[in-house]
């Protein structure tokens, strides 16, 4: 189309709206095809008395059942910022060395699924423990529906295994929080004054000492009306590193409103109650038997060391269920 290319930023939207469109058209036709088949099989199997046939419209029953329940968790990720990338942010919470080694852990889990799904992941700012692990941490993960899947992972996660940092071998029990929005286009209106805002520099620094680059490039942007404060120093450029950091406190600032609007019309606490301390969402326990356990929906997993690798597509499936559930039983 003549001019298409000329708003880039419309073109974008409407690139990302194509893509979710033709996801469902070809899903659909996946479906049809799969029936087509399995019919066809089928009426091999019983009229011709074809044991081979029977064997694999089996199988194409199974195919078709994975897609079909794919197809549904579709259904279920049908608000506006679902389809959207994700920015998640994990902080260690108390107990040091410990907490921070575990935000590692949940940092790992977290990268280990986005590329189990071929999604793009971008390190915003890392915040090192003292001894070991990480204070805070946060990313941007880049994919179809990445905050509608990753939502599920809001909240306080807790650990309870036999600490590798303890010399007596004792058991410990340990907290860090996940907190994912959904990454805001232009297209969506925050007002950001910049009487509300403080911008700082300063220098950049990695592991081990070693500087990231040699200028103060990396960003920090408060945020006084609502205490928000985001960081960036991934980027060579300050400024490159400014606009990533606006784009996070955008939002952050969204999700601030959206957890108003969802309290004023279900008449509930706003989202980010659920993740103060002591209120887990989700236990794993390594010792003295292993288990993960969502205290939501109730799903538990024996593989801990399995979730812990980043396989987290039944909890997230089990959570979007259980958010419709909770919602009809408002209504």
């Amino acid at each position: 189309m003549e001019g298409f290319w000329d708003d880039a930023e419309s073109a974008a939207k409407i690139q990302k709206e194509k893509s979710i469109l033709d996801e469902v058209v070809n899903t659909y036709n996946r479906l049809r095809q799969l029936k087509d088949d399995f019919d066809v099989l089928i009426d091999f199997a019983f009229n011709e008395d074809d044991e081979g046939s029977a064997v694999e419209a089996l199988e194409m029953y199974t195919e078709f059942l994975k897609e079909f329940q794919l197809a549904e968790q579709k259904v279920l990720l049908s608000k506006e910022e679902d389809p959207n990338n994700a920015i998640v942010t994990i902080n260690a919470g108390a107990g040091g060395t410990e907490s921070c080694d575990w935000a590692l852990m949940l940092l790992r889990m977290i990268i280990r699924w986005s590329e189990s799904k071929k999604f793009k992941v971008q390190i915003l700012d890392t915040q090192e423990g003292d001894s070991a692990g990480i204070k805070s941490a946060t990313l941007t993960v880049m994919g179809p529906y990445a905050y509608g899947l990753l939502k599920s992972e809001s909240g306080v996660h807790r650990l309870v295994r036999l600490s590798p940092f303890d010399s007596a071998g004792r058991r410990h029990t340990s907290f860090a929080s996940i907190y994912v929005t959904p990454e805001i286009d232009d297209t969506i209106e925050i007002e950001i004054l910049d009487k509300d805002i403080r911008i700082d520099v300063y220098r950049a620094g990695g592991s081990g000492g070693q500087g990231v680059n040699t200028t103060d490039s990396a960003v920090r942007i408060t945020h006084f009306p609502t205490n928000i404060v985001v960081t960036c120093q991934n980027e060579r450029s300050q400024l490159q590193n400014k606009a990533q950091a606006m784009k996070v406190l955008r939002s952050k600032l969204y999700e601030v409103e959206m957890e108003k609007r969802r309290a004023i019309e279900a008449q509930a606490e706003a989202n980010k109650m659920d993740i103060a301390w002591g209120a887990q969402i989700r236990s794993y326990v390594l010792h003295p038997y292993k288990m993960v356990n969502d205290h939501r929906t109730e799903l538990k997993v024996s593989n801990a060391e399995k979730v812990l690798d980043g396989d987290l597509d039944e909890f997230m499936d089990a959570y979007l269920r259980w958010q419709v559930e909770s919602a009809n039983q408002k209504t």
